[in-house]
């Protein structure tokens, strides 16, 4: 078997103007990913997703990896993360090469996992999984007025059980923003809080030590990703576990996070840290010094799938019989129809489960109507 064509599709869609959302750092209005579609000499066809804009990782795709891959055996995939650090050399820990890297990647064990009949959670070293638990990731920051209740309200009227919310402002607002969801969600939830890298170290150290009263179980990016040695400086300040890897790239970036236990959890985004193959590796090195791997999610559709099927196959170890904290999965609730419209059966969070799909690969079919609707070459 090998691959006879690369296609890369870039996607996106605009919010009205006056209706953007984000986080602590700004508002945004254009949703926007880069699928890519591998196609081998028996008619095999595999998906990735580069979570990367699409004049960028079209050019890095089509440059840089498309004449490589055409003539690959997508069985040789392992291969193709770790060829990217050293050809093209120096460039290897772009986050475009990798998001170009993670979608080739993904799309080939798309193809593998059609090719033998298994879904890649399975493929992956993971035993039967059926479900996972979605947590919603809301209360976004936005520029239009809306009660900073009624997204977390709308979230456990779905079933939800566990939440996510932007922080990140403002001591004040921190407080206020995480009581309210408390308060809305109730004692028996998991809340789970996002500065996005707004804080210096002293900032995040005052802003958790006022939320921790509200039981949560995690602050993503408390500062900047580039500041390592901020992240080092909280770890003895602050007794709310530490998550990040959003915006990270790659085994080397995850290596620093994971030595030491910079971090308690890493967050990679199958878009962009390489792909499975670098996440799998990710995983392993993550298991050897007892730090959590809880994917990150604001991709497509594609990329969603990807990332259900990565946290399936996730140990949990070192738990046995007993897990006091299971897999839970990033579920974006803001509109974006690149993750609700671009399947024949879009994944449903509501009533607290959502279905790993259990079809070889990765288990989807594209909605080739949306696909066109939402193209932007």
């Amino acid at each position: 078997m090998e691959i006879t064509d690369v296609q890369a599709i870039p996607l996106a869609h605009s919010l009205p103007d006056g209706h953007g959302l984000g986080d602590a750092r700004g508002f945004g209005t254009d949703r926007g990913t880069t699928l890519v579609r591998l196609e081998t000499d028996d008619g095999t066809v595999g998906w990735g997703e580069a979570f990367a804009p699409g004049p960028m990782a079209t050019a890095t795709i089509e440059t840089m990896f498309a004449d490589d891959v055409v003539g690959m055996d997508p069985f040789e995939v392992e291969s193709l993360a770790e060829a990217s650090y050293t050809d093209p050399y120096h460039f290897g820990g772009d986050v475009v090469v990798q998001s170009a890297v993670s979608a080739i990647d993904v799309a080939c064990w798309d193809i593998i996992g059609k090719s033998v009949g298994r879904p890649i959670h399975r493929l992956l070293g993971g035993t039967r999984c059926e479900e996972l638990t979605p947590y919603a990731s809301t209360m976004y920051f936005t520029e239009a007025d809306r009660p900073i209740a009624e997204p977390i309200r709308e979230a456990v009227e779905e079933g939800f059980t566990a939440a996510k919310i932007k922080i990140g402002a403002g001591l004040e607002s921190d407080v206020e923003r995480v009581r309210t969801a408390r308060e809305i969600m109730g004692d028996d939830t998991d809340l789970m809080v996002d500065m996005n890298g707004n804080y210096r170290p002293h900032q995040a150290v005052k802003s958790a030590r006022a939320i921790e009263e509200y039981d949560v179980a995690w602050i993503e990016e408390p500062v900047p990703p580039e500041n390592r040695s901020g992240y080092r400086e909280l770890r003895g300040k602050i007794d709310v576990p530490i998550a990040a890897g959003e915006a990270h790239y790659g085994r080397f970036e995850f290596k620093e996070l994971i030595d030491d236990r910079t971090v308690d959890i890493v967050q990679p985004n199958l878009g962009r840290c390489g792909g499975l193959s670098e996440a799998r590796l990710i995983a392993g090195m993550a298991s050897t010094e007892n730090v959590a791997v809880r994917p990150h999610i604001w991709n497509s559709a594609v990329g969603m799938a990807a990332a259900v099927q990565f946290g399936a196959s996730i140990s949990s170890y070192p738990h046995t019989r007993n897990v006091p904290e299971p897999m839970v999965i990033e579920f974006d609730r803001s509109e974006n129809p690149l993750r609700s419209e671009l399947l024949e059966t879009p994944f449903d969070p509501t009533g607290g489960t959502i279905d790993v799909p259990q079809s070889p690969g990765l288990g989807i079919e594209i909605d080739h109507n949306a696909l066109e609707r939402y193209r932007a070459d």
